[in-house]
């Protein structure tokens, strides 16, 4: 008997999934329904809650996804994709939702390298990488509050260049047990 790997599960599945025309009860356009997109976390417990919590089914928003829901860079593919979902897929508001217990909270670089090396990335490619100007451990440092760091990505957002005026921005927190939201920034407000 041969040992089935992920990629033949999810081959299998697929193919039976299509036979059987499932992907039906999905089918909706590329515009969001409710005019929004969504900066979350890439964390396993927020791939169902997330949705439920918010009461968006399939269609209803954009969702861009990302250690910690940061926006660490004005011109990234974060900010490129609100952007796109803005002009060209018709969301008219912006939420960043992070959660409390995520694993960006408190994350320094230095154990993320150590293991780095563990799996045979060389002391001389981390060091190539410094000396062509890449901050390696700015660049993988979580954040040390996650209120501050909803306020943090909020704040790009908004005030970015290209961000037409009008858009709501609203920052949140959930909690990746209850779902529980907290508001941080009422983009109505701001």
């Amino acid at each position: 008997m041969n040992k089935l790997t992920l990629l033949n599960e999810i081959l299998d599945h697929n193919k039976k999934f299509v036979e059987a025309h499932e992907y039906e009860k999905y089918e909706t356009t590329k515009f969001p329904n409710k005019r929004m997109v969504i900066l979350t976390c890439m964390d396993t417990r927020l791939l169902e809650l997330l949705p439920k919590a918010l009461n968006l089914g399939n269609g209803d928003a954009k969702l861009i996804k990302n250690a910690g829901a940061l926006v660490s860079h004005p011109f990234g593919s974060i900010m490129r994709s609100i952007l796109i979902a803005i002009y060209q897929l018709k969301a008219e508001e912006v939420l960043v939702i992070a959660h409390y217990d995520c694993g960006m909270s408190g994350l320094k670089a230095e154990p993320v390298i150590e293991s780095m090396k563990a799996r045979g990335i060389s002391e001389e490619t981390i060091d190539t990488l410094d000396y062509s100007g890449i901050d390696i451990k700015q660049w993988l440092h979580g954040f040390d509050n996650v209120t501050e760091s909803v306020e943090h990505s909020v704040s790009i957002i908004k005030h970015h260049p290209l961000m037409p005026n009008g858009v709501p921005v609203h920052g949140l927190v959930i909690d990746p047990k209850t779902g529980k939201l907290d508001l941080i920034v009422d983009g109505y407000q701001a």
